[in-house]
């Protein structure tokens, strides 16, 4: 069974929120997620700057 992952350093850009988390070999991963309803957009990136510029680039489809 998986444990959750914990998220730390959680920030919000727009309607997608940026969180930092460790994978399970032990590297830090950086994941981009919409809270919009119906949009579903969820990403796991290696960079933050990389998890930020996709959190500012997106455009939800459900709007």
């Amino acid at each position: 069974m998986m444990r959750p992952k914990r998220f730390k350093n959680v920030t919000r850009t727009g309607p997608v929120q940026i969180g930092s988390s460790y994978d399970n070999r032990g590297r830090e991963k950086h994941t981009a997620a919409c809270t919009a309803p119906r949009c579903g957009f969820s990403a796991d990136y290696d960079s933050r700057a990389a998890a930020e510029l996709a959190a500012r680039t997106h455009r939800c489809p459900a709007r």
